[in-house]
C-alpha cells in the first residue's frame, strides 16, 4: 500500500467512479435456471453515495459486465453515469472526464481487480475493498477494512465526507432534506 496524504486528493474530487462486481456488490452472481441473475447490495453503501451528491460530487459506474440488476440499482441511487459492458474501461473514463471538463486529479475510482488498475493509476484518488486482488491493493491510495458489497463503499464515502466537511460524526453530515 502506498502511504499518501489523502486530504489534497479528496479535496479535488468532483467525480467518484465505481466498478460494480466486488465493489458495490459482493462479486458473486446468482443465476437462476431461467437465466435471471441476482446480486446483493449493502444499503449503507447506498446512503453514503446519496450523501456525496450534497457535496456536488458526481457518481458513475463503469462495469465490464452488462446487467439489468446493476442498471436498476444505479438508477435507484441516482448515479449520474452508468456505463456497462466495457471491460476496457479507459475509453469510458476519458469520455466522462471530457464531458464534464474534469482532469484526472478530479476523479476518484474504486475498483477491485486487474482490469481496474489502468484507471487507478490515472485518477487523483483510488481505493479498493480489503478483498481486492493484491495487484489492485498495491495501486490504491486507500485500502478499506471492509469487503466489496459489505460496507467498503460506505467506508470510503464516510472518509470523503469527513475530509470535505470536517465533520466526523456521521449523523451530523446527513443533509437535512434526507432525514
Amino acid at each position: 500500500m502506498n502511504y499518501v496524504n489523502l486530504a489534497p486528493k479528496i479535496f479535488r474530487l468532483k467525480l467518484l467512479i465505481l466498478d460494480m462486481d466486488g465493489v458495490l456488490s459482493e462479486g458473486g452472481i446468482f443465476i437462476t435456471s431461467s437465466g435471471e441473475n441476482f446480486r446483493r447490495f449493502d444499503v449503507k453503501d447506498g446512503l453514503g453515495l446519496v450523501v456525496l451528491r450534497s457535496l456536488n460530487i458526481k457518481t458513475a459506474i463503469i462495469s465490464g459486465k452488462r446487467s439489468e440488476v446493476v442498471y436498476r440499482r444505479a438508477e435507484e441511487l441516482k448515479f449520474d453515469y452508468i456505463v456497462q459492458g466495457q471491460p476496457k474501461k479507459i475509453p469510458s473514463y476519458e469520455q466522462l472526464l471530457e464531458e464534464n471538463g474534469f482532469k484526472d486529479e478530479n476523479a476518484g475510482f474504486i475498483g477491485d481487480d486487474l482490469i481496474d488498475i489502468d484507471i487507478m493509476k490515472r485518477v487523483g484518488f483510488s481505493a479498493v475493498p480489503c478483498d481486492a486482488h493484491p495487484a489492485a491493493r498495491g495501486e490504491a491510495d486507500y485500502v478499506c477494512r471492509k469487503k466489496g458489497g459489505q460496507g467498503a463503499i460506505r467506508e470510503i464515502t464516510d472518509l470523503i465526507i469527513a475530509f470535505r466537511t470536517a465533520v466526523f460524526g456521521a449523523i451530523d453530515y446527513i443533509p437535512k432534506d434526507l432525514i
